[in-house]
């Protein structure tokens, strides 16, 4: 029987849906709606989809979203003061830089600036430790491993007492990831191991994953023979291969490959993401539903 396919646009469209409803209250009771910041340094024509995508969502959520772009040339004081002001803003409950930025200016030190009350990307070292420490001190998961929590508990895949598997260790989505997963709680109460480039005989771990989480940013790393009848694959790989013609626009785009092979794998797996259409869509969803609890919290509701 064929995998069930988690499709990360429809339920990015539950999500989104779920917040406008919140906002909408919340706005009726408080007067109040979610302010997002996002903060765009020079032209690069990636971040500029990026950032108008988020801008979008923002908008049609009801939230007020200022995109605040600046020259490729600004100094690291000047950027720093920006965030400043953002920080001492009450309108404002969401403050997100765009990266990358340029060379000239320190990426650690920019982040490391944000508020930590206000850093709905959920990077800076303050949230990284809410994070380990979990329960009610969590404010603000990075985005694409909430995105990745939050397609399993929708699903109906159990976490409990199951062993999660994931491949890579990055910042941004292999840590964390493993960290909410081990946690007590929804979606949570897992067994997990990290798996990366040095550890050994990696088939023979994935093998016995009951849910496998592969964000290695290598195209097509997990073969079929590795994955467990019926487990439930997460594939957070993006990987550009090559370029082909649409047929609909004439347009050239790129070709996208993830970390699993989905063809074959989904002959053998119970749930699997598809890339893209998976766990891409997820991580401005998340975005904005940190943006309204950061309200939420300062409302106290």
């Amino acid at each position: 029987m064929p995998a069930i396919i988690l499709n990360g646009t429809e339920i990015r469209k539950e999500i989104l849906a779920e917040i406008r409803q919140e906002v909408e209250a919340i706005k009726a009771a408080h007067g109040v709606v979610p302010g997002l910041v996002t903060i765009l340094v020079g032209s690069n024509p990636a971040s500029l989809s990026y950032v108008s995508l988020k801008v979008k969502t923002a908008h049609s959520l009801g939230f007020k979203e200022i995109q605040d772009n600046q020259p490729e040339d600004i100094s690291e004081a000047a950027l720093l003061g920006l965030l400043d002001q953002y920080r001492r803003d009450e309108t404002i409950h969401g403050i997100l830089v765009q990266l990358p930025l340029p060379p000239h200016i320190d990426e650690k030190l920019v982040l490391n600036a944000i508020d930590p009350d206000k850093d709905v990307d959920g990077f800076h070292p303050v949230n990284v430790g809410r994070l380990v420490i979990g329960g009610s001190e969590v404010k603000f998961p990075p985005c694409t491993p909430a995105g990745i929590q939050e397609m399993i508990r929708r699903s109906g895949v159990e976490t409990r007492g199951a062993e999660v598997v994931v491949v890579g260790r990055s910042n941004i989505v292999g840590k964390p990831i493993a960290n909410m997963l081990l946690q007590k709680g929804s979606g949570a109460n897992a067994t997990v191991t990290v798996v990366h480039t040095a550890t050994r005989n990696l088939a023979a771990h994935c093998q016995r994953a009951d849910i496998l989480i592969v964000a290695a940013g290598v195209p097509g790393l997990v073969k079929p023979e590795w994955i467990k009848p019926g487990a439930c694959v997460i594939d957070v790989g993006v990987n550009r291969v090559g370029e082909t013609v649409s047929p609909t626009t004439g347009k050239t785009v790129a070709i996208l490959r993830g970390d699993v092979d989905f063809e074959e794998a989904s002959k053998i797996a119970g749930f699997i993401t598809p890339v893209p259409g998976g766990v891409g869509p997820m991580t401005i969803a998340m975005l904005m539903r940190n943006t309204l609890n950061s309200l939420k919290f300062k409302l106290q509701i």
